[in-house]
């Protein structure tokens, strides 16, 4: 994971403030239903995951899934993923689903963020860890802020802060329970995108060794390995982790 600069709102997300009053109005008229389940919100899947905001979340991420850094779009169409879920959430995956979600977060653009469907919908799902379950928010009225999220934010924290590499292998740094709940729970270390990020890390190492040497290639090796540092790059944090050590 590293930190994502997101732009602007894309204005569609306007259409959302007046279904998330509605939203609001109805959960208070319905709020025993909601909350068993009986009733459920409608979310306007046009609004959220709109074309308009798709692109500027690919763009602002450079093609990248907010958790993994894999690149997305050569082999999947890629989720506009709730970092609040929406509609019911878990403290953790043995807990039964709780409501009502962060509804009136559907269309806000802090909660939303483009991710691999193997992250979102495999591993993070309705997931919402908090440091303290007792507080956390189930209305538009109370303070966001007094929760303690242990799930790393994409832009509001930076995750580099958090999470460390050992070669290709993601670990909690100077012991971070947030990074290693984040890790763990949505499987950033799993057996196929720790064997994709070997086979980056053992070319990224070759690279290192070309650009200090005197060999012709130097500059071009070395002119790759800043492009591989750069937020654009698939696994940046993994790089930037190796090149500090030296690829030791």
């Amino acid at each position: 994971m590293i930190r994502i600069v997101k732009s602007l709102a894309p204005e569609v997300l306007r259409d959302g403030q007046t279904k998330t009053a509605a939203d609001s109005a109805d959960y208070q008229a319905h709020k025993t239903d909601y909350d068993s389940g009986k009733r459920k919100f409608s979310f306007d899947h046009d609004i959220y995951a709109h074309v308009d905001v798709k692109s500027v979340l690919l763009l602002d991420q450079h093609d990248k899934c907010c958790f993994c850094e894999s690149k997305i779009s050569h082999i999947a169409f890629g989720d506009v993923e709730h970092f609040r879920p929406k509609s019911a959430f878990r403290q953790s995956q043995r807990d039964r689903l709780g409501r009502p979600g962060y509804y009136w977060l559907a269309y806000e653009w802090s909660n939303l963020f483009l991710a691999c469907e193997l992250c979102n919908r495999r591993w993070k799902k309705n997931l919402f860890p908090l440091e303290d379950p007792s507080v956390r928010i189930l209305s538009p009225k109370d303070d966001l802020a007094r929760e303690r999220p242990l799930f790393l934010h994409p832009t509001d924290d930076n995750p580099e802060e958090h999470l460390e590499f050992d070669k290709e292998v993601i670990r909690p740094r100077n012991a971070s329970r947030r990074g290693s709940v984040t890790l763990n729970a949505l499987r950033l270390n799993r057996p196929a995108l720790q064997d994709f990020r070997r086979d980056r890390y053992v070319l990224l190492k070759n690279l290192f060794v070309v650009a200090n040497s005197d060999l012709p290639e130097r500059e071009d090796a070395l002119r790759n390995l800043d492009e591989r540092v750069l937020d654009s790059a698939e696994y940046a944090a993994m790089t930037r982790c190796a090149r500090r050590r030296a690829f030791e």
